[in-house]
């Protein structure tokens, strides 16, 4: 599965970024069912000012924050709590944009005592998630969302980031 990366700021290269976020993403692909070598994702490997920037202009929230996903198309159900219809591959491979911010994901991972890989893992499922119609508005859709990360976590080696 192609993730396309555009970093911004280098020290995601160091953390090892790219590998991290192919492997989050095709491991969120593969436990809802879905080839990952049949989509693609693209990601802005950045900083907080840069962050910031994006999320005044799309959210009209003029503060950084971890990570940000826009989907390619809208897949949320009506219906809370109900999984998102998958998408199709024949229709339009191309799921959306995610864009990540290293100062606050190192603080948050530093502030958890977690190792950053496992934080930027957890934030690469979390948008993955969201570019495939999942999200923790509502409360039951919130509960799917996050048993769904802590299912695909565990597969992954990386501990529930919840408790």
């Amino acid at each position: 599965m192609p993730v396309e990366m555009i970093v911004e700021d280098a020290r995601w290269n160091e953390a090892g970024l790219e590998a991290l976020a192919s492997r989050a993403a095709q491991a969120t692909l593969a436990h809802l069912g879905l080839d990952p070598e049949l989509w693609e994702i693209s990601l802005l490997a950045c900083d907080d000012s840069r962050i910031m920037a994006l999320n005044a202009d799309f959210r009209d929230k003029p503060a950084a924050t971890n990570v940000l996903s826009w989907p390619a198309e809208d897949r949320a159900p009506e219906a809370p709590g109900a999984r998102p219809a998958p998408p199709e591959p024949d229709v339009e491979p191309f799921l959306g944009d995610v864009a990540i911010a290293w100062e606050t994901c190192a603080r948050e991972a530093a502030e958890a005592g977690r190792p950053l890989a496992d934080h930027v893992t957890h934030l690469v499922v979390h948008a993955v998630l969201h570019l495939l119609g999942y999200d923790h508005i509502r409360d039951p859709d919130a509960t799917l969302m996050e048993t769904t990360e802590i299912t695909i976590l565990g597969k992954l080696g990386v501990p529930d980031p919840y408790t």
